[in-house]
């Protein structure tokens, strides 16, 4: 986080905690990283590393995308979208230390920088019903479909996935600044518990390192979220993820649920089925956060554990309530 915009929050009112149902919210989103991708051969380079169809990133319009290891399995995943001729890639803060050294090994002799540019840019979130009002002072049209991107005065505009108006602002900190001192008066700021609360119940999942490699995309069910592009062409794991596709049966995908523990569930931690005897794990928690005296949870499942709705979080721990996502399985 850049000094100017850290001292600036420091000065505000602190994040609220535990308010999963309010309306209405500001979120600093400096716990994500940045990649910037530019250079000559940028849109190409990404296009053989990404699970998605590169071509398709503009200035306006954004989507996801997962990167992958040789074997199919997920190294990360990434919110993607365009300034001028530079790509971003926004993904978990913790998650650059990896990727970044690793993703440049693969540039050999094309036209490509890749840097960290976190602490460039700011981002802000806006959730609820107040948030286009919010918005629209500072943009002459605000994106009306998810994904759909404006950009304007040096400011990119992004519209998200969720039960109701959600956004993500990115920009120089003066702007950002100017916007969030407007809407502070309206929206209270929330803890980044609360923004990933609406990625789980948007079905969005998040890959941290403790779930690296974890999973194939169509597990995190990426090819739901327009995650994926089947008709793109080759990149890293792009054999493995085509066979699950079109040759393969998918026996794990991720499912919403709920969990009455006073325990945190953590990315990575093992899920079990109830009456088992096994031993075998029958999923991993994806992302988890606090909700209505419990958590709300995204986990990959076996689907027949997962159908017959005895998946337990660890060996003897409480049960898991399969809730329903936004968005359908495919047939």
């Amino acid at each position: 986080m850049n000094s100017e915009w850290s001292e600036f929050l420091a000065s505000r009112a602190e994040p609220v905690r535990g308010a999963a149902g309010i309306g209405c919210a500001l979120n600093d989103l400096s716990h994500y990283g940045l990649i910037r991708v530019t250079g000559e051969d940028a849109e190409s380079f990404l296009q053989g590393q990404m699970t998605n169809d590169m071509r398709q990133v503009t200035e306006t319009h954004s989507n996801l995308a997962g990167w992958c290891n040789a074997k199919g399995r997920m190294l990360a995943g990434f919110r993607c979208f365009r300034r001028g001729e530079a790509f971003y890639l926004q993904t978990p803060l913790e998650n650059l230390a990896l990727v970044l050294p690793r993703l440049k090994l693969y540039v050999l002799r094309s036209q490509v920088e890749i840097s960290d540019a976190s602490d460039e840019l700011v981002r802000i979130g806006c959730t609820g019903a107040c948030s286009e009002a919010l918005l629209q002072p500072f943009f002459d049209e605000l994106p009306q479909q998810v994904n759909d991107v404006r950009q304007q005065d040096r400011m990119t505009l992004i519209r998200l996935p969720g039960a109701g108006p959600r956004f993500e602002v990115i920009g120089p900190t003066d702007q950002l600044l100017e916007i969030w001192q407007t809407a502070e008066a309206q929206a209270p700021r929330m803890d980044e518990d609360f923004w990933a609360l609406q990625e789980i119940r948007a079905g969005i999942p998040t890959l941290f390192q403790s779930t690296r490699e974890a999973f194939v995309p169509q597990m995190t069910n990426m090819q739901l979220i327009d995650g994926v592009s089947f008709t793109k062409g080759c990149y890293p794991g792009q054999e493995v993820v085509a066979r699950m596709q079109y040759l393969g049966k998918l026996k794990r995908r991720m499912y919403l649920a709920h969990v009455d523990t006073t325990t945190l569930p953590s990315p990575g931690d093992e899920l079990f089925a109830r009456g088992s005897t096994s031993g075998q794990g029958t999923g991993k928690v994806v992302d988890a956060r606090a909700n209505n005296g419990g958590y709300d949870l995204l986990a990959v499942i076996e689907i027949a554990s997962a159908e017959e709705e005895e998946v337990c979080l660890g060996e003897n721990g409480p049960k898991l309530e399969i809730l329903n996502l936004p968005y359908r399985y495919a047939e």
